[in-house]
């Protein structure tokens, strides 16, 4: 990070981090970081986010229905927001005050997008070199609270403006950019036919449930589509999300109480209905992904439907192993890992097999994002586990060549340092 000297002084004063700072700046320490893991074969971010307010507007211009596109054109002009997207502005409290700023959305400065490529894409550029990946997953970010909106039209008109966007604007331009199809899960039908129209695009590797909605995952309207994913060898991922006005949630006084929860819950509601349901055993070549809720609830919710289960095993007629065997063999994402006790961590990652099943995410830009070095700092993970988790399993769960696409991150240092035009 560049750095000033302070007149008299013995220390150097670190320049503000604002909205418009330069991603490789806010990231500098991750690039002395990655020098020490330079040598593994491949490191994946599968959870990364877009922060859709700048661009929403293109977004909104791919809309195929001339009602909803007019209207939130009108409501942006002059005004800006997110017409259409089901949030409370006032409500926002990811970024902190201000004191994590790239929550917000980027306002650094990016080069002319006719010689450079898009804005968003530079700026996903930057940050994939300077945290040393060779691969990185986005995921939008506003969308993840879509499926409570009242109107269920808009959910469908937004993924696929959204799916529109992604593939024809961002994937093409740089190919260690990767995607998944937003479904509007609301409307099966529409979930279906968005998976037959992307199942073969190449940067297209995987399909996302954003969990923040009280559908049952279990339900038989489902069938078809579970079944269509599962043909296409690319795996569902259940995207976790806080919601407030949740009526449980609403009891909540305090932003990081509601966080701490609203991340898990989601996921807990649909995997239990996953699991009980015998869904795995119904798709058992259908490969999930369990996104953003953390690490520690996966050996509660093992050891709690464990329990449950064998009390009351005719309630789970199709389960021909326990809940915890099935939960096992699925796949979770490693953000934001709970690192404030290692001795809890340790047995934690023993109970999920988290050598063959943990994926890196660093939910960046997000306030609490994590770095590669979270995973390579664990002093209890083998080397090879290390590996694994940080891109060997993703290139198993998302069927990625092991190839190296990132740069030495020496080279990278030697970037930071250089003065920039």
């Amino acid at each position: 990070m560049p750095l000033e000297t302070a007149p008299n002084a013995n220390f150097r004063v670190l320049p503000e981090i604002t909205v418009a700072s330069d991603t490789r700046d806010y990231l500098a320490h991750a690039a002395k970081q990655a020098l020490k893991y330079d040598d593994y074969e491949l490191i994946v971010d599968i959870d990364a986010h877009l922060q859709e307010g700048g661009f929403w507007s293109e977004i909104i211009d791919l809309l195929e229905n001339d009602v909803l596109k007019q209207t939130a054109q009108e409501m942006m002009r002059g005004r800006g927001g997110m017409p259409l997207i089901n949030m409370q502005p006032g409500m926002s409290f990811q970024s902190l005050a201000g004191r994590v700023p790239h929550q917000s959305g980027p306002m650094e400065t990016t080069e002319d997008p006719a010689k450079a490529g898009h804005r968003f894409v530079q700026i996903v550029r930057r940050t994939i070199d300077t945290m040393g990946l060779d691969y990185q997953v986005i995921f939008p970010t506003s969308m993840l609270h879509l499926g409570m909106n009242p109107m269920e039209d808009i959910e469908i008109y937004l993924s696929r403006a959204y799916c529109r966007w992604l593939t024809e604007k961002i994937l093409p331009q740089d190919k260690r950019i990767l995607g998944l199809i937003y479904l509007p899960f609301n409307t099966p039908s529409e979930c279906e036919k968005l998976v037959k129209q992307y199942a073969h695009h190449p940067g297209i590797v995987g399909f996302t449930i954003c969990a923040v909605r009280h559908k049952p995952v279990h339900s038989n309207q489902y069938m078809r589509l579970y079944s269509m994913i599962e043909e296409t060898g690319k795996p569902l991922i259940f995207h976790a999300g806080p919601h407030w006005d949740d009526p449980s949630f609403s009891q909540l006084n305090r932003f990081i109480s509601m966080h701490a929860l609203s991340f898990v819950h989601y996921n807990l509601i649909h995997m239990t209905n996953w699991v009980i349901n015998a869904m795995p055993e119904r798709f058992p070549k259908l490969k999930t992904v369990w996104v953003e809720s953390g690490l520690a609830w996966i050996p509660f919710l093992m050891q709690r439907l464990d329990h449950e289960v064998m009390m009351r095993q005719s309630e789970a007629p199709g389960l021909k192993r326990l809940p915890s065997e099935y939960m096992r063999e699925m796949y979770y994402s490693s953000q934001p890992m709970e690192r404030n006790d290692l001795g809890l961590l340790e047995a934690t990652m023993k109970a999920m097999k988290a050598e063959t099943q943990l994926l890196y995410s660093s939910d960046w830009p997000h306030w609490d994002f994590d770095p590669p070095s979270s995973v390579t700092g664990l002093p209890f993970l083998s080397d090879q586990a290390k590996r694994n988790i940080l891109g060997l399993n993703a290139a198993r769960v998302f069927n990625l060549p092991v190839q190296r696409l990132r740069p030495r991150a020496q080279d990278v240092i030697r970037q930071l340092q250089e003065p920039r035009s």
